[in-house]
This record gives structure tokens, C-alpha cells and sequence, in this order.
């Protein structure tokens, strides 16, 4: 019996000469469609953002930190991301003069992120970027099939696709090891 060689394709199985052993997709891949999406939306982002030299990251802590009152923990939360990371974005906001760590008026024991003027400004220049690259990404689909599209992806991540599933075993990235 020769041998089988099977290659992974990101969104299905390939073998050379016995493609009956390949399993058939009874749906349509969601998976390979929401990740493809997902990483062409952040890879424009980040290019976009990078002009002001911002990441992704930074641009989030800034917003979120001008609504209210939040602590580290609370924008970490907020972006998904673990405490490494929030601390290395947080240190480059401070560093830029963007943001600085200060007690909290609510609980002293507690410390929050406050935005500086600067901070503030460029939070609104990185908004009107980000606005930007979502309206280009809609752009792409006739105008009736826009707001089908946003309300679908909204229930989705608002139902049982919006909370992580427990991992049995298997591989898992950092931030699910220690939440």
C-alpha cells in the first residue's frame, strides 16, 4: 500500500490522488469565514492606527478609560487581554504622555488609569480611524445587507459564542490558563 499524503488547508482537508477520504463540510465553514474577517479587520486596523502610533490596544484602554472611572483590571477585562499585556500598553499610553496611573476617587486601595488632554485628543483622532476602517470593511456589502450583517454578528457574540467555552484538556493560550 503506498503512501498518503494529507494537507491541511486552513478550512479543509487535501490529499493527493484519494480526495474520498476527505471529510465533506455539511455547513459552510464559519470558523476559516469569521477568522479570515477578523484577521484582514485587525490587520487594517493596526496599519491604519500605526499612523498616529497607536496599536489596537492602546486605542481601546484610551476610549474606554475616558468613559468612566477604570481601573487596570477593569480595561483589561474590557479589551481581553491579560495582565502583561495590559501593563506593557498601559507603560508605552504613559510613556507617550497619553496616560498615567493615579488612585482612585471612589477607593484608594485601587488604582485607575486617567487620560491626559493629549491622551484625549488622540483618543478622538483613533476613533475617527477605527470608524473609519468599519465603514470601509461595510463598504464592501450592498448597503440592504449591512445592518442583517451587524445585527447577526451582535446576537452571535451576544449568545453562546460571546462566552469562552471550558477547555477539557488540550492546548490553551496564557490568558485562559490564569482567567
Amino acid at each position: 500500500m503506498g503512501l498518503l499524503w494529507i494537507i491541511w488547508f486552513g478550512n479543509g482537508l487535501y490529499d493527493e490522488g484519494m480526495t474520498s477520504l476527505a471529510p465533506t463540510n455539511a455547513q459552510p465553514d464559519l470558523s476559516y469565514l469569521l477568522d479570515r474577517t477578523s484577521r484582514g479587520l485587525r490587520s487594517r486596523m493596526a496599519a491604519a492606527l500605526a499612523e498616529i502610533g497607536l496599536t489596537a490596544r492602546m486605542h481601546c484602554v484610551l476610549v474606554h478609560a475616558l468613559e468612566e472611572e477604570r481601573t487596570q483590571v477593569q480595561l483589561a477585562e474590557i479589551g481581553d487581554m491579560d495582565k502583561t499585556t495590559m501593563v506593557v500598553t498601559v507603560d508605552a499610553l504613559e510613556k507617550a504622555g497619553l496616560a498615567e496611573r493615579r488612585p482612585s476617587s471612589k477607593d484608594r486601595r485601587a488604582r485607575i488609569i486617567a487620560i491626559t488632554a493629549e491622551g484625549a485628543e488622540v483618543a478622538r483622532r483613533s476613533q475617527e480611524i477605527v470608524d473609519g476602517v468599519h465603514s470601509a470593511a461595510l463598504g464592501e456589502l450592498p448597503e440592504d445587507e449591512r445592518e442583517v450583517m451587524l445585527r447577526a454578528l451582535t446576537r452571535l457574540a451576544e449568545g453562546h459564542l460571546g462566552v469562552r467555552a471550558e477547555v477539557v484538556g488540550g492546548a490553551r493560550r496564557a490568558r485562559e490558563r490564569t482567567a
